[in-house]
């Protein structure tokens, strides 16, 4: 049974450190080490040697004792005399010890005491360590499962320490991950049906030119390419966006500034004061321009825009005179690919966008209407730190 070895071997190492406690360090002088290993052979009525790392003995005081056995580690050593204790002290020197003919070693009762002592903590951390052991178990276990490919794997969280807080990360973690192949599953699926439609209308009016040439054919081509290079711009910024965890190109930007030029490309009015934010303003400029264009093309004039700020965070407000978004399907607008009954307009990226890269700045989008207005959608943003 290999569980009483290790207590011995832990008797002899807790040994080993009591007496280098009692001796001087390795460095000393060598004759302060013969007296500090008499003083404590007499203490402890003690044959005993020391010997330094390279098994050449420093100090000895008692009768003779053999030479320790290195190769042997720490233990019992039989020789002429009886047998002896070996024992390494953590500095590399090794104390040979053993109690002289016909007398009684006090060391003994110690060794049996340190015995039942480790003997005694080994049984009462057991438990201890079997629960961690095992908790830890089940966490490897949902981490193979979700390399398996098994996204839905979660480890249940017990207890408060270290391995329940690593438990609730590997579930966040697993979340995301899920939720991120899942967005892209989705991305794919709705990609493949939303491209046939501009492409079969190419192939058409290829076909056409080729038998009938007509400038409305090349015209309608035009604008078919248009909307294709457009839903694959789309599709491809959705995806980046659900891969990155914040902004890549971040600088200040007057998002008021931004507003007056995207508002100058369509049929609104503009109202509010500057408002610095930190950011990438491409993709600023962009969440501006989906809403413009929601609004034109879902909506009625007159389209509004407003800027301001509330409680430390910029809010800007688009609102027109559309019939607006149900309030059952307020947040299903901003589903990647969703289209509100009867509207075949567009490809339902534009506000999935919109709220992306407002959450991707800290902030939010949200369908808010205004006023008298039943259409309208606020963007809070956080401002840039001082």
């Amino acid at each position: 049974d290999p569980a009483p070895v290790v207590l011995a071997l832990q008797a002899f190492e807790l040994a080993g450190d009591l007496a280098a406690v009692a001796l001087p360090p390795a460095d000393a002088p060598q004759a302060a080490q013969q007296q500090a290993l008499a003083a404590l052979g007499h203490r402890l009525r003690l044959d005993m040697a020391l010997h330094d790392a390279a098994g050449r003995r420093i100090a000895a005081t008692g009768g003779p004792l053999p030479p320790p056995d290195r190769a042997g580690g720490p233990g019992f050593r039989y020789g002429p005399g009886g047998p002896a204790w070996v024992i390494e002290l953590p500095d590399a020197r090794v104390l040979v010890a053993r109690p002289p003919p016909r007398h009684r070693s006090p060391l003994v009762p110690l060794m049996v005491a340190l015995t039942l002592i480790a003997v005694v903590v080994a049984v009462a951390a057991f438990p201890i360590v079997r629960s961690l052991t095992r908790r830890l178990e089940t966490l490897q276990a949902g981490v193979e499962t979700l390399g398996a490919g098994h996204l839905a794997a979660r480890v249940p969280v017990e207890g408060r320490d270290e391995v329940a807080r690593l438990a609730e990360s590997f579930n966040r973690a697993a979340g995301r991950i899920e939720e991120l192949v899942g967005a892209h599953r989705l991305l794919l699926a709705n990609a493949s049906h939303e491209l046939r439609t501009p492409l079969a209308r190419i192939r058409l009016g290829v076909e056409l030119m080729k038998t009938r040439p007509d400038p409305r054919h090349s015209d309608n081509l035009e604008r078919d390419i248009a909307e294709l290079d457009g839903l694959i711009d789309e599709i491809l910024l959705a995806s980046r966006l659900d891969a990155i965890g914040a902004p890549q190109a971040a600088e200040e930007v007057d998002l008021l500034a931004l507003a007056a030029e995207e508002c100058a490309r369509y049929d609104c009015t503009l109202d509010g004061a500057p408002v610095t934010l930190t950011g990438d303003p491409r993709l600023l400029r962009r969440m501006i321009r989906n809403l413009l264009e929601n609004a034109e093309r879902h909506g009625a004039p007159p389209v509004e825009v407003s800027l301001a700020t509330e409680a430390g965070r910029a809010v800007l407000t688009v609102a027109d005179g559309g019939p607006g978004v149900p309030f059952e399907q307020r947040e299903e607008v901003f589903t990647p690919f969703f289209r509100l009954a009867g509207d075949s307009r567009g490809a339902g990226l534009g506000l999935s966008l919109v709220r992306q890269i407002a959450r991707l700045h800290g902030g939010d989008a949200t369908v808010a209407p205004q006023g008298e207005s039943r259409s309208g959608f606020r963007v809070v943003l956080p401002l840039a730190r001082a």
